[in-house]
């Protein structure tokens, strides 16, 4: 079993930044892939960023792109999510998601198999 802790929400104006951190305990050398997924209220939980750990590969959501860089530390198997220039319309749950391969689609949530319990971010106008 593994499980996941999110740190790092909070509240910003828009153009802000945050930084997002997901640590991982358990059964940490079963993670081969990690993402970041959001949620906003009403709507469907989104991917927003993903690495493959021991590799260089990276993914994001067009949303997304040149505004958030998604980090790893293959060691411990955690992961970062610097988020710069944020809009209000990012506002929500921010969760962090791990699998045991590697989900194609990386954005779909039902491939995952462990998730954290979220960390809010509320961007204001």
């Amino acid at each position: 079993e593994v499980q996941l802790v999110e740190s790092g929400g909070g509240s910003v104006q828009a153009g802000g930044s945050l930084r997002l951190s997901c640590a991982s305990s358990g059964l940490i050398g079963d993670i081969y892939f990690m993402a970041w997924f959001r949620q906003a209220p009403g709507k469907e939980r989104e991917g927003v960023a993903a690495v493959t750990f021991g590799s260089a590969g990276t993914w994001y959501a067009d949303s997304v792109k040149g505004r958030f860089t998604v980090s790893q530390d293959n060691r411990d198997r955690t992961l970062g999510l610097q988020m710069n220039d944020l809009k209000p319309e990012e506002t929500g749950m921010y969760y962090c998601a791990a699998s045991r391969s590697g989900p194609r689609p990386w954005t779909k949530a039902s491939l995952y198999n462990y998730w954290g319990q979220g960390t809010q971010v509320t961007v204001s106008s």
